[in-house]
C-alpha cells in the first residue's frame, strides 16, 4: 500500500496544507472530509479556519497516487506515502461517511529538545539529565513510555545524541521518524524500514548479523518485543518507545503483547533483567491553554537473585530517591562513571548546544 514519493513536496502541490506544514510546532495536519484539524506542540489540537475544496482533495490524492504508482479507488481504499519528513495516509470515501480522510504526520530531521530548553521549561532537572546521559554512556537499555503525542520519540532522539559516533546504531521503523543519520552526521548508522515481507521481527533478527552496538525499535507494539529483548540479552544496547501511563506497568504491558500465556510467563524475568531504564513522558494542558511536556517518571528495573524490583527515582516530575540498583551502579563504574548524577562532559555538552 505504501511507497516513497519521487518528488520534494512544494507549495503548489500541497496548497493550503503547505502553510501549516511549514509551521515549526505543527506535527500533524488532518482532514476528515469536512474540516481540517491541526496538531501543534504548544496549542494542542485545533480546527483550521481554511477548508479544502472537493476539487483540491481529488487533485491532491490523484497526484499522490501517481507519485507512488498506486491506484486509489473503490478497490484500493488505502493510500500511503512518505517523503523524507512527511508520512501521508489517505482513506477512500467509499468507506467513510464524511468523505476522503487525509492524515499528514511531520517528522522533521531535527532534535527539538536541547539541554538549555529542557532545563528552562522544567522538562527535567539537571541532575536527572546527567544521570541519564551517563546511562547512555554505560550502554543501558531505555524504554520511553507515554500516551500518543506525549513526545516519546523526541525524548529518545535527544538521548541518542550522546552515543559515540563509532558505535554502530541500527534503527527499525515502519516510517522514518528518527532520522538518526541526519541528526547525528558522521555516525555509523543503518536505518531499516519494515513493510510487506519484512516484519519488525525479521528486521530485529537480521540486525544481529550487522554488528550493531545499539538497536533502536521505533515502537514496541506486539510480539516483536520478544525478539528485541533476545537481542538486548546478547549485549546489544537499545531504545524503544511504548504506549504507557505508568512505568510500573511496563512489565505487564509487555507481557500482554505476547501471543500466549507461556511466552508471557517466561518474559517477566527477562524484562527486569534486560530493560534498565524506564521513562514516562507526560503532556498536560496549562491554564493558559498551552501544552507542557515533561519527564513525569523515571525508574530502573532490576532482577536481584530471584526477586524483581523497580527503583523509582522520579515521580510526578519530582526526584523522590537517589537509590540505584547494585547492578546499575556496577555498570556505571565499569564505564568509568563513579558519580552517577554527575556527567563529566556536562559543560562541554552545554557549550555545544545539546
Amino acid at each position: 500500500m505504501g511507497g516513497t514519493l519521487t518528488f520534494e513536496p512544494t507549495k503548489s502541490q500541497f496548497g493550503v496544507l503547505w502553510k501549516y506544514l511549514q509551521m515549526p510546532n505543527v506535527t500533524d495536519v488532518d482532514y476528515n472530509g469536512r474540516e481540517m484539524w491541526i496538531t501543534d506542540l504548544k496549542r494542542g489540537r485545533y480546527r483550521a479556519k481554511e477548508q479544502l475544496s472537493e476539487e483540491f482533495v481529488r487533485t491532491f490524492t490523484h497526484n499522490i497516487s501517481n507519485c507512488v504508482n498506486k491506484q486509489f479507488n473503490h478497490a484500493n481504499k488505502i493510500l500511503e506515502a512518505d517523503t523524507k519528513e512527511l508520512r501521508i495516509s489517505i482513506i477512500h470515501d467509499s468507506v467513510t461517511a464524511s468523505g476522503i480522510s487525509i492524515c499528514i504526520r511531520k517528522s522533521p530531521c531535527i532534535v527539538r529538545n536541547t539541554i538549555e530548553r529542557m532545563i528552562k521549561e522544567a522538562y527535567v532537572s539537571e541532575e536527572v539529565l546527567q544521570l541519564l546521559i551517563n546511562c547512555v554512556h554505560a550502554g543501558m537499555n531505555f524504554v520511553f513510555g507515554g500516551e500518543p503525542g506525549a513526545g516519546k520519540t523526541e525524548c529518545a532522539k535527544f538521548f541518542m545524541q550522546f552515543i559515540p559516533k563509532e558505535e554502530r546504531v541500527i534503527t527499525i521503523e515502519d516510517s522514518y521518524e528518527i532520522h538518526y543519520g541526519d541528526i547525528n552526521p558522521g555516525a555509523d548508522a543503518v536505518e531499516l524500514r519494515v513493510g510487506a515481507g519484512f516484519t519488525y521481527t525479521d528486521a530485529i533478527k537480521a540486525s544481529l548479523r550487522q554488528n550493531p552496538k545499539w538497536l533502536m525499535l521505533s515502537e514496541a507494539r506486539s510480539v516483536e518485543v520478544m525478539s528485541l529483548l533476545e537481542q538486548w540479552s546478547t549485549g546489544v544496547s537499545g531504545f524503544t518507545t511504548i504506549h504507557l501511563d505508568d512505568v510500573r506497568k511496563l512489565p505487564d504491558r509487555i507481557q500482554n503483547m505476547m501471543s500466549n500465556s507461556k511466552d508471557a510467563e517466561r518474559m517477566e524475568n527477562r524484562i527486569y533483567q534486560y530493560v534498565d531504564v524506564g521513562i514516562l513522558i507526560r503532556c498536560v494542558r496549562l491554564s493558559d491553554g498551552e501544552l507542557r511536556r515533561y519527564m513525569d517518571q523515571l525508574c530502573f528495573y532490576s532482577r536481584e537473585g530471584r526477586e524483581n524490583r523497580i527503583y523509582m527515582l522520579l515521580e510526578d516530575g519530582e526526584v523522590t530517591s537517589h537509590e540505584l540498583p547494585p547492578a546499575i551502579k556496577k555498570r556505571l563504574a565499569r564505564a568509568g562513571i563513579q558519580e552517577p548524577f554527575v556527567c563529566q562532559e556536562w559543560e562541554d555538552y552545554q557549550k555545544e548546544g545539546k
